[in-house]
């Protein structure tokens, strides 16, 4: 549909005469086939409005509710009114009311309304990944708050600003790799930008915290100094005089051997009951690795305690939004603010999201991927954007169930269950079905009544969804089924082989394994009374070979206690292979595509067949099983 006629579509739904709305159904319906939102990758104001329209208007909703042949519509219809029931609540306000409604609370299922300071003088966010590694889920949430608060609740600014201080750790691959992930969440920063734009500007605050006796410079070495703070005790430089500690600093900046030997910290308070406030780094050397923007220019580097309410005041942040980690640290980044006397930003802590079995720190993924534990950043297992799009989640679900937590500062560990349940209610509509049979343990079997020669028919990929286009199907009197299927079957046994007909099993050669059986058709039997019903493939057509592989939790224990070490409790064989064969139609799948096995699961093909080599399936998880990352 172009964009004029779905900007109008919600109008053009509201008469009640059916011959005037049927043809913006029918087109309404042509528009979903291959979509889940109207518009977007979650609930916009355009979806809710046409949800709201139809679900007011009798004659319309009357026609959906018989069926009336809109496969596409239905089922976008009956996964707004599921996954978002609170929009029905919209059918009773104004539409100016119900508009208000649709941003503040119903895109998100969560409650949005913080009470943030000065919001009607404008709004401007931001996300400050550091370039370390690969988004992963927890970072999402942030990055979708800030994106949500700015753009939807406020039509504000969010900024994506990189937080680069650390060249040791940092590289052009990841900050890559971030850009590309959020716009495939569909969050567009307005601006993007680097803490390393700044270093000149930094380093000029930090000469002022010296020379204003707000900072010193400190040759302790690291174990004394983590003991001395943790016994709140002053450091023996705490008192050196800001000449000496400014002729460090530069010794600092020109990266020598008394540089290395010193850092810069923030003279607050050494015996704080809070920990961020006693006397915290704000500088340090580092000659490890060239930066990968400004290379050798920098010997030293600002830590981010330093630089964020810094960067935060200078690019015009309103409103610093965070998840409750950074607690303790809110009256650190105050105190910075309120010592250089800069603009001050409003800051609210949000609970970070957790799931069971599943490793969100930073530091251990990037363990697990160095130790080849995992094959990568995209690895399937992983809890990166990368990794759970390449298990085969899809972004709607995905952007929609963390906006539904919301920004509460309670922290819930949540099962992935629910995540993987609402993907399936996206995937199921529009996956065409495909059949499998385990390769090394398939059981041959005659079809007695059978076609001698093999025989085409097309028929539909989809039972329920005619959209999603049609297949090949051979039919012959020799096929393969699966070894654990005919283990199950008795002689004299009436089973149904799907997209078929009954059969009686006649013979079953071999135990352990079986090796062939003898079928003869009973297309006239009553595939409602049969107890078996199994899949099978021709084995006269030119069967398609790939691999299928299944994947569980990296982590052994649900959650992990402060005196457990994490290495311990490292799933180490994760991944398992399974070679099948397939219906010849597999050869035609491209990478990325979603299909179901019949009987076996949904499946994302993460490489297509190709030079014969086979296709390469990754099983995705429905929410039924306790399959994780």
């Amino acid at each position: 549909m172009k964009n004029q006629d779905l900007s109008q579509l919600a109008e053009n739904l509201a008469s009640t005469d059916f011959k005037a709305i049927e043809p913006h159904l029918l087109a309404l319906d042509k528009h979903l086939t291959l979509r889940t939102f109207i518009e977007g990758y979650s609930l916009s104001d355009l979806d809710s409005k046409v949800w709201v329209t139809i679900r007011s208007n009798k004659v319309a909703n009357a026609f959906l509710k018989r069926g009336g042949g809109l496969v596409n519509v239905g089922r976008w219809f009956t996964y707004i009114e599921q996954t978002h029931p609170e929009i029905q609540t919209e059918i009773k306000l104004q539409e100016d009311a119900a508009k208000a409604k649709i941003v503040a609370g119903s895109k998100a299922g969560a409650s949005y309304n913080w009470g943030l300071q000065d919001t009607e003088k404008g709004v401007v966010t931001r996300f400050p990944p550091e370039p370390s590694g690969y988004l992963h889920i927890g970072h999402s949430k942030a990055a979708l708050l800030n994106d949500f608060f700015a753009h939807d609740l406020h039509k504000g600014t969010m900024l994506l600003r990189f937080d680069d201080t650390n060249p040791t750790k940092e590289k052009q691959e990841f900050e890559d790799s971030i850009i590309a992930d959020l716009k495939l969440m569909n969050i567009t920063p307005d601006k993007t930008s680097y803490t390393s734009d700044y270093l000149q500007d930094l380093y000029e605050y930090g000469i002022r915290m010296i020379k204003e006796g707000h900072a010193y410079a400190d040759n302790t070495d690291q174990e004394t100094m983590r003991n001395e703070r943790m016994n709140k005790l002053p450091s023996k430089c705490r008192d050196r005089s800001i000449e000496e500690s400014l002729a460090i600093f530069e010794e600092m900046k020109a990266g020598s051997k008394v540089g290395h030997d010193n850092c810069i910290r923030a003279k607050i308070s050494y015996d704080s009951l809070n920990g961020a406030m006693r006397d915290p780094v704000i500088y340090r050397c580092n000659t490890e690795t060239p930066h990968h923007r400004t290379g050798t220019t920098w010997k030293m580097y600002p830590t981010y305690d330093f630089a964020c309410p810094i960067v935060d005041s200078l690019q015009g942040v309103t409103h610093a939004l965070r998840t409750t980690e950074y607690t303790d640290r809110n009256i650190q980044y105050q105190w910075f603010l309120d010592t250089l006397k800069l603009r001050q930003v409003y800051m609210w802590d949000f609970a970070r999201i957790n799931f069971v079995r599943t490793f969100l720190s930073k530091r251990k993924l990037t363990k697990l991927v160095d130790a080849g534990t995992v094959w990568g950043w995209d690895d399937p297992r992983m809890p990166t954007i990368r990794g759970v799009r390449r298990r085969g989640m899809q972004i709607a679900p995905l952007r929609d169930l963390i906006l539904k937590q919301g920004p509460s500062r309670n922290i819930v560990t949540m099962d992935w269950t629910n995540f993987w349940a609402q993907n399936k209610n996206v995937i199921d509509p529009i996956a065409p079905r495909h059949t499998s049979i385990e390769a090394g343990t398939a059981v041959k079997a005659r079809v007695i009544g059978g076609p001698a020669t093999v025989e085409y028919k097309h028929m539909p990929k989809h039972a329920k969804n005619p959209a999603v286009g049609t297949k090949k199907v051979a039919f012959s009197d020799n096929i393969i089924l699966d070894q654990e299927d005919v283990r199950l079957m008795k002689d004299g046994e009436e089973i149904t082989l799907m997209k078929w007909g009954n059969a009686f099993v006649r013979k079953i050669n071999g135990s352990s394994p079986i090796t062939d059986i003898e079928l003869e058709l009973h297309l006239a039997g009553d595939v409602k009374r049969t107890e078996k019903k199994v899949t099978w493939l021709s084995a006269d057509q030119k069967l398609a070979k790939a691999e299928c592989w299944e994947f569980d939790y990296l982590m052994t224990k649900d959650t992990l206690k402060e005196e457990d070490n994490w290495e311990d409790f490292v799933t180490r064989d994760s991944a398992h292979k399974t070679d099948v064969l397939c219906d010849e139609n597999v050869v035609d799948l491209k990478e990325d595509d979603i299909i179901q096995f019949e009987r076996k699961g949904y499946y994302r093909v993460d490489k297509a067949a190709s030079a014969g080599k086979p296709a390469v399936l990754f099983s995705i998880p429905t929410g039924k099983q306790k399959a994780g990352l």
